[in-house]
């Protein structure tokens, strides 16, 4: 299935039904009064994420969506059916924005999260709520509200735990190869990863991650350059970056400036991103000697300054890759167990501890 992570749709709510201005006309009852009823209200449209799908493709096919108007009032105080609401089936990490404010709507991130994108209009009033000890015969009905119409961008943002960066042909593919079960496309020229892969590497029964092979960055991609922002968006939810470079052909300040290019990149894409957690990994060693890679490697990492885990590997023959997943697995656990800690403190826990101070 191709792989398509933007879409625009236009989604229109239902129309409320009209109220009805009736009268109740019975033999032997000659002043029956008013009973007309209200009118239905209109049916909303919902957004719903779906685990089963992991592209936007179809709304290639289909770009119109429409909820069922609500039902006009009728006499005998009948009042119209509300008309059904569309729910549309959305990836999971779909996030939904107003074209015409750019705002966004609401971001799905769980399967089974509704979304509200177009409220269906209420129903009219019959005349049956306008009479009064003065007016005894209304003939006053009001029409329904109109539902609301809205022009949407839908933009999937993959979710997974760990994002591959780098250049093309820096071995990103044959990293995530190697640590899991997915298999994108490996060649011997650029871009051959045009949208991005998910692999679940699995450590023990319950130690696991998502990992993604993201589309290879080159410079001016938060302007648009190459896959532009159709990669960077996708760096956007990940807790972790491993940033692969090749160390194969190139001199120590060659591949920091490599480094420093996408950098770069994602400084004009998101400054908050060079914030994330980023471990420099050293790819295709396989092709040094043991003792010119190992001091090339150092030479890199003093040129950069790099203080953050960095790794020496070869994705082609799995060296050190193993070593890497479980490295990245103990930093999950031990961010989760800072989480913990955080909700187990109890205000009553601090002032156990002498600190007068609320938490």
């Amino acid at each position: 299935m191709k792989f398509v992570d933007e879409a625009r749709i236009t989604v229109q709510a239902g129309d409320g039904g009209n109220g009805c201005a009736s009268f109740r006309r019975e033999k032997f009852i000659p002043l029956g009064g008013p009973d007309g009823g209200d009118g239905g209200r209109g049916g909303s449209v919902w957004l719903v994420a779906d685990e089963g799908l992991n592209t936007l493709v179809d709304f290639r096919h289909q770009r119109h969506f429409k909820a069922q108007r609500g039902q006009n009032g009728m006499g005998s105080q009948m009042y119209g059916r509300g008309g059904e609401d569309k729910a549309i089936r959305v990836p999971v990490g779909t996030v939904v924005s107003n074209i015409d404010t750019n705002e966004v709507i609401g971001d799905l991130t769980a399967n089974g999260q509704r979304l509200l994108v177009a409220q269906g209009g209420k129903g009219g009033l019959g005349n049956i709520h306008f009479k009064s000890s003065v007016n005894r015969a209304p003939r006053k009905a009001t029409p329904g509200t109109p539902g609301e119409a809205r022009e949407l961008k839908l933009e999937l943002r993959v979710l997974a735990d760990v994002g591959l960066l780098g250049f093309p042909n820096a071995g990103k593919s044959t990293f995530i190869r190697a640590v899991s079960a997915a298999t994108p496309r490996v060649a011997d020229y650029p871009f051959t990863t045009l949208h991005p892969h998910l692999g679940v590497v699995r450590l023990g029964p319950e130690q696991s991650f998502v990992i993604a092979d993201l589309p290879g960055l080159i410079g001016g991609a938060a302007l648009g350059a190459g896959l532009g922002i159709q990669f960077l968006r996708h760096v956007a939810r990940t807790r972790l970056l491993l940033h692969l470079v090749d160390m194969s052909s190139a001199q120590a300040s060659d591949v920091a400036a490599q480094v420093r290019a996408i950098e770069h990149e994602l400084a004009g894409f998101d400054p908050g991103l060079l914030e994330r957690p980023r471990w420099l990994v050293l790819n295709k060693a396989d092709m040094l000697p043991p003792g010119e890679r190992d001091s090339l490697a150092r030479d890199i990492v003093a040129e950069l300054g790099w203080t953050q885990p960095w790794f020496v590997v070869s994705a082609l023959a799995r060296e050190n890759t193993l070593a890497v997943c479980r490295q990245v697995q103990r930093f999950f656990e031990a961010a989760q167990q800072a989480d913990a800690n955080r909700v187990d403190m109890r205000p009553d826990d601090v002032r156990a501890r002498g600190d007068d101070t609320p938490a």
